[in-house]
């Protein structure tokens, strides 16, 4: 027996109980049996007995698919043989419906095999014509189709509704890695800009009166500073327009991306906040995959704001050592070498997650030179990944070397794939 959901309703009849429906059934072929069987075949109190097992059953035809038909489809060869049949049997028709469209496929190979059997006999037995094994055959050949034909369309709604919860679960997994990649931005984005700013707007501070120029120059900083950093948020938080946000409804122009091509401008702007920064390339430097490019950038860019903020340092250092597999990207600096609480927060594991997203690693801690400081390591691989740029100069992302290219949204869907 196989049992059946509770909540299933037949088709067309939704929000009554299956029960109600087969209640109903069952009454209109009892009616149909016992009329035919004592007012029209004109049986006695057998008829009548074999007429109610061959109707009431179907009480728990959902319950016991295959025991119900064996029931029924017996008292109907009985009333067979009794020469109390129906013009057609309804109950064994109703139970041939119900094997075909609720029973696994070995029970209703039994239920065919043993109904075939019981229709031989009611047929065989009482010497009916050739003309009634054709007219029953087709008869009860169109119930387990039909039969069948609600099976097929209950399996296709059980798969619709299971493709669907299944893109759910995937549109819900990649709302959480937007929501993860957008606070990721905007941390590197704000400590980078407001670190350099504050920097800036002491040194400014302290040299007004005695050094104009000089103070004038921190504030034009600042100024740059917040423009950037007014740009780069702009492209962070366009991931959350539902809609176009230029004039006439159109998309607003975002820019792309920055990648190792902007690692000098990165420079020149930690330098004039008082921190000089020297960047070395070792290897023959080629095309980066978008994500591997903004990654590298983003772990730069968070090193050296966390050596301007925290360690105390005049100068600082990034080599990029190349190979044709991976690239090695070292950040150092002269400060204290310490690990305050504030670099091994959200920025390091922020870092982190950027390198082991794009199958890399980093390691960071005091560093093991002469000049000590602290050190950032990242090692990020150059195997296959999203399309690199085929032009624009060697270390560039794809966001850098052609407008329109893809941004950082995919960069990161590439990072998913490539762990």
């Amino acid at each position: 027996m196989m049992p059946t959901s509770p909540g299933r309703r037949p088709a067309g009849l939704r929000g009554v109980p299956p029960a109600a429906v087969d209640a109903v059934i069952t009454g209109a072929v009892a009616a149909a049996t016992l009329w035919a069987g004592l007012r029209w075949a004109q049986g006695g109190p057998w008829a009548a007995v074999l007429g109610l097992c061959a109707s009431v059953p179907l009480l728990w035809r959902r319950r016991a698919p295959v025991g119900t038909g064996a029931v029924v489809g017996a008292a109907t060869t009985g009333l067979a043989l009794a020469h109390a049949m129906p013009p057609l049997p309804y109950g064994a028709l109703v139970s041939a419906y119900t094997v075909a469209a609720l029973s696994p496929p070995r029970r209703r190979l039994q239920g065919v095999v043993g109904g075939g059997v019981l229709l031989a006999l009611s047929l065989a037995v009482p010497g009916e014509s050739p003309d009634s094994f054709g007219y029953v055959g087709m008869a009860f050949a169109v119930a387990y189709a039909l039969g069948a034909g609600e099976r097929a369309r209950r399996a296709e709604i059980e798969a619709l509704a299971e493709r669907t919860r299944r893109l759910e679960e995937e549109r819900a997994a990649a709302a959480a890695r937007e929501r993860t990649r957008i606070a990721r931005d905007m941390h590197d984005v704000l400590t980078h800009s407001v670190g350099i700013m504050v920097v800036q707007a002491d040194a400014g501070f302290l040299v007004t009166r005695t050094d104009p120029d000089r103070a004038q120059a921190a504030f034009d900083a600042i100024a740059e500073t917040g423009r950037e950093a007014i740009v780069q948020l702009r492209r962070v938080l366009g991931a959350l327009r539902s809609g176009g946000g230029g004039p006439g409804g159109g998309a607003a122009p975002v820019p792309p991306p920055p990648g190792l091509g902007s690692l000098d401008r990165l420079a020149g702007r930690f330098g004039r906040a008082g921190l000089e920064v020297t960047v070395e390339s070792r290897g023959e430097a080629g095309p980066v995959p978008a994500d591997v490019g903004i990654a590298a950038y983003r772990i730069v860019q968070e090193s050296l704001t966390n050596t301007l903020r925290h360690a105390g340092a005049s100068t600082a250092r990034v080599r990029l050592r190349w190979s044709s597999a991976e690239l090695r990207i070292e950040v150092t600096d002269d400060g204290s070498g310490g690990f305050p609480a504030a670099v091994a927060g959200h920025g390091l594991i922020g870092m982190r997650e950027r390198a082991e997203a794009c199958g890399g690693t980093l390691r960071a801690g005091p560093g093991r030179g002469e000049g000590g400081g602290f050190a950032v390591t990242a090692t990020l691989p150059l195997g296959e990944g999203p399309a690199a740029v085929t032009g624009g100069g060697p270390g560039q992302t794809a966001g850098e070397g052609a407008a329109g290219a893809a941004g950082e949204e995919a960069a990161d869907a590439a990072c998913a794939r490539r762990r």
